[in-house]
């Protein structure tokens, strides 16, 4: 199983990146997705999740309206759109599939905002 994240780097404040996240090795249609993010020295926080249909999502609470989470089956790969980004969005950002037993972390990717 793997998960394979790619989009991040430096962006100014209020600029946009596209994060994604490439899976290989699970049945991808079945998994429960989302995206967490972790600064040095804090707890990792889940930062938006999407359901097996793609309908169902969830955010954190200080990203709703900038951060748009969605999936494509066929392609195998999560998305995390993020617009209007701030110094505070710095993070490590790494994608989780889950399904059962299953559960699989991405090794993450740098995102900085600063200017």
């Amino acid at each position: 199983v793997q998960l394979v994240e790619s989009g991040g780097g430096l962006v100014q404040p209020g600029g946009s990146l596209r994060l994604s996240c490439a899976t290989s090795g699970i049945t991808f249609s079945w998994y429960a997705l989302s995206w967490y993010r972790q600064i040095p020295g804090e707890e990792r926080e889940q930062v938006a999740g999407i359901g097996r249909d793609g309908t169902s999502t969830s955010y954190l609470d200080s990203v709703k309206g900038r951060f748009v989470i969605s999936r494509d089956n066929a392609k195998e790969t999560v998305y995390l759109q993020m617009n209007s980004l701030k110094p505070e969005d710095t993070a490590v950002y790494s994608c989780r599939a889950r399904f059962g037993a299953g559960d699989y972390w991405g090794q993450g990717t740098q995102v900085t905002v600063s200017s």
